[in-house]
């Protein structure tokens, strides 16, 4: 994915005002060996850009006055009630070194479980991205998590997912949780008050 921006030579509050009353948003480019570099986006452009999921967890190539570096999107900063993009931090890449990035999680086949359809349990997603380790070629749009095995009160752990090839979680203490499949009291009553089913009736006599 190609972003356009601009180097911006001033610096300052006052200068990122003017800067967003015309339609730009401030942000930076820092990492690798090279110095850090002030830029300016499209506000509009950024601002959508940021919508798409693929655009948080992709290599980017910046394109900074014709010069094309490779980036992460690293943070941003949005006003507090305005659609306004107020900053966006960008880190360079090397494609050769191992990154450490957030991704998010596809959960997938929760439908077809026996916890939803012998149970009527509801799947808590308890975590909706995952902190991955992997070089810049190998970085997935997203890690899919397969649902369609878990059973009424069973919890689904990072150890449990399925990674692309090259592609590492990065753990930070006990293995985490990732979905719980957790069964309402109701369906639970529900299940225990159903009848069982009559017998069948008896063929009627022949007269």
């Amino acid at each position: 994915m190609k972003v356009i921006a601009f180097a911006r030579k001033e610096q300052g509050t006052g200068a990122s005002r003017r800067l967003r009353n015309a339609g730009q948003t401030p942000g930076i480019i820092y990492g690798g060996t090279e110095a850090p570099v002030a830029i300016t986006l499209d506000h509009n452009a950024l601002y959508h850009a940021l919508k798409k999921e693929v655009f948080h967890s992709s290599i980017l190539d910046m394109d900074v006055d014709g010069k094309v570096e490779k980036v992460l999107l690293r943070d941003f900063q949005v006003h507090a009630y305005k659609q306004l993009v107020l900053h966006a931090d960008f880190q360079r890449v090397d494609i050769n070194k191992k990154i450490h990035v957030k991704v998010p999680l596809h959960f997938v086949n929760a439908d077809v479980s026996p916890a939803v359809k012998l149970n009527g349990a509801v799947i808590s997603h308890v975590l909706v991205d995952l902190d991955i380790s992997c070089l810049p070629a190998d970085l997935p749009e997203f890690i899919e998590v397969d649902l369609s095995k878990m059973e009424a009160g069973q919890s689904l752990h990072v150890s449990a997912l399925a990674f692309p090839k090259g592609v590492t979680a990065v753990v930070h203490g006990d293995d985490a949780t990732v979905a719980i499949a957790i069964v309402p009291a109701g369906a639970t009553a529900a299940a225990a008050e159903t009848p069982a089913a009559a017998p069948a009736a008896a063929p009627a006599a022949k007269k």
